[in-house]
């Protein structure tokens, strides 16, 4: 079964440009489907199930949204998305915090700048299989200082809320609740392979399934488990004696 792509950018040299980096991107056979603004990508969205991706229709799995759009901002369908089961990816080419932290907020897996060069892009695209967020490189870095900042207390008023436990120079434990009874047996084999670092891809293989089949797991595990990330799912699966 085709893995199915949703390319949300008014711009036709920018979309085209966009599908020519998905296609680059992944080895799967890819179906994508090109929209110019939030209504007719909302129309596509409908079309499989809403935006809960109910009904049984076939989701799509990789979702790329530009923040400027002619009838409203990306942001708007960010939010709408919160709950539909794809990745989703911010591809701008704003960079400042204003833009970069609110798509954070609401839901965006990634965030990717379309003034990067083409091997940039798929690079850092190419990271969703083996289990690691997409950022450009420009992102990444500000991202890594914003947090130096707020760690000593400079954090620049950026509309972005700062975790209590970062107000603090001793850290504070953090209360898991874990529900591991929950996992699926599926998830149980995702967790294991996780646990001794395989990538996403690897555990894709070694199970015989898609690679966004392992990535809906892992995000369930994180649901379940209470973490948001591979080496607290592993450290707490080590503990529980999950694997």
């Amino acid at each position: 079964m085709a893995v199915k792509v949703l390319i949300v950018e008014d711009n036709p040299v920018a979309r085209s440009f966009l599908c020519r980096v998905v296609r680059e991107s992944f080895s799967d056979t890819l179906t994508i489907t090109e929209a110019g603004d939030l209504e007719s990508a909302r129309r596509q969205i409908n079309l499989t199930g809403g935006a809960q991706g109910l009904h049984g229709v076939d989701p799509f799995r990789l979702v790329l949204v530009d923040l400027e759009l002619p009838d409203g901002n990306g942001m708007e369908l960010l939010a709408e998305l919160s709950q539909y089961p794809a990745t989703k990816i911010v591809t701008t080419l704003y960079s400042d915090d204003d833009h970069l932290f609110p798509a954070l907020q609401r839901g965006a897996d990634g965030y990717l700048l379309k003034e990067d060069r083409f091997e940039v892009l798929v690079e850092e695209l190419q990271k969703i299989v083996r289990g690691q967020p997409p950022l450009s490189p420009a992102i990444a870095r500000r991202l890594l200082n914003h947090f130096r900042d707020s760690q000593r207390g400079e954090l620049p008023d950026s509309g972005f809320s700062r975790p209590a436990e970062l107000m603090t120079s001793r850290p504070v434990p953090i209360e898991k609740t874990p529900d591991h009874e929950r996992l699926t047996p599926r998830e149980n084999e995702v967790l294991t392979y996780l646990s001794k670092g395989f990538t996403i891809k690897e555990i894709a293989n070694l199970m015989g399934i898609k690679w966004f089949t392992v990535n809906d797991h892992i995000k369930s595990i994180y649901k379940k488990l209470n973490v948001s990330s591979r080496a607290e799912a592993a450290v707490l699966a080590t503990k529980q004696g999950l694997v």
